[in-house]
């Protein structure tokens, strides 16, 4: 029954984008797909480019499926920069929205059906919409092989196959994903370099820190 959505979907078309995130979800979806597709594209969308405890994964990923995996920033960051969150604002800056990230890796890649690691048991928004659509969403073009998999089943799934884990999930508990106070303490504490790296990109993220250091969330 958990491998159905995956067996499915790989006999609508042999070529798959999948969103690797590094995080326990993503890296199980596409460890799937490249078992299942015949072609798969991986891509990664960053809020800071270059950080090495995330770039540590993505090669070790490259080396093991043999796929390049395209790193683009994040559509959040859009907002991010436009509108000034941890930085100066600058009103050049286009707003990309998801749907637009998606055409133009789509158009990039020639590829139509984007994997994602969603889950029903992830949240009540997450439920009612995989129930909605059902793990193969055609008007999207999106499908979830994790649909109906449960978190143990997924960290078993990660034993089993000796899966890479980004490193800071074994401090943060998940991976790197926002400029809260919260995670980016985390990251001074153990990657001072990407720390120092962030704050060029974001250098008010710093304030976040200090709050979130004195005073917890």
């Amino acid at each position: 029954m958990l491998f159905d959505s995956i067996k499915t979907a790989a006999k609508i078309k042999d070529s798959v984008l999948v969103g690797l995130s590094t995080g326990k979800d993503s890296i199980v979806t596409y460890d799937l797909c490249c078992r299942h597709f015949k072609h798969v594209k991986p891509y990664f969308m960053y809020l800071v480019p270059g950080l090495e405890f995330q770039e540590m994964a993505l090669r070790w990923y490259e080396k093991q499926y043999g796929n390049k995996i395209i790193r683009l920033p994040h559509f959040e960051t859009s907002d991010f920069y436009r509108y000034g969150s941890f930085r100066d604002p600058d009103g050049e800056v286009k707003i990309v929205s998801v749907r637009e990230e998606y055409d133009y890796l789509r158009y990039k890649t020639g590829t139509y059906w984007i994997a994602g690691g969603e889950r029903i048991s992830d949240s009540i928004v997450r439920r009612a919409m995989i129930k909605h659509s059902g793990s193969i969403d055609e008007q999207r073009g999106r499908f979830y092989p994790l649909a109906e998999w449960t978190k143990q089943d997924v960290m078993q799934y990660i034993d089993h196959y000796h899966l890479f884990l980004s490193p800071e999930q074994k401090r943060l508990g998940f991976s790197f994903a926002s400029l809260a106070g919260s995670e980016l303490s985390v990251i001074r504490q153990y990657y001072p370099a990407d720390y120092e790296r962030i704050l060029h990109y974001f250098p008010e993220a710093d304030a976040g820190v200090e709050r979130f250091e004195r005073y917890g969330e």
